[in-house]
């Protein structure tokens, strides 16, 4: 069964936003620390972006100052709101509790001109 659900990806230009959103099919999300986590082409799997069960959240230093990362526990939802997009966070992007397990399909995120 698949417990992550992630949408949102798209393409855009340089300086553009999206806002992606996972849906957790798990009774104890509110308990969960989520991570947000990317693959570039070519790269391997890095970590981008973590909430915890306490609103607390770390970013990777690249994308500091241009992603927020939030939850919804009501809906158990887990968004990543991505604003001046570069090339560079090109990507398939994957939410997940940790890095350990399966990645599933993920949202692809293309930032192009």
């Amino acid at each position: 069964q698949v417990q992550f659900v992630v949408s949102g990806g798209g393409l855009v230009q340089p300086g553009g936003s999206l806002r992606l959103s996972c849906v957790v099919s798990r009774s104890d999300f509110s308990r969960l620390g989520i991570n947000w986590y990317r693959q570039r082409p070519g790269e391997q799997h890095e970590w981008v972006t973590s909430i915890g069960s306490a609103n607390n959240t770390h970013y990777l230093n690249s994308v500091k100052g241009r992603f927020t990362i939030s939850r919804d526990n009501a809906k158990n939802t887990v968004y990543l709101q991505m604003n001046s997009l570069k090339p560079e966070d090109t990507a398939v992007y994957y939410c997940k509790t940790g890095f350990l397990g399966p990645w599933g399909q993920g949202t692809q995120v293309t930032v192009s001109s």
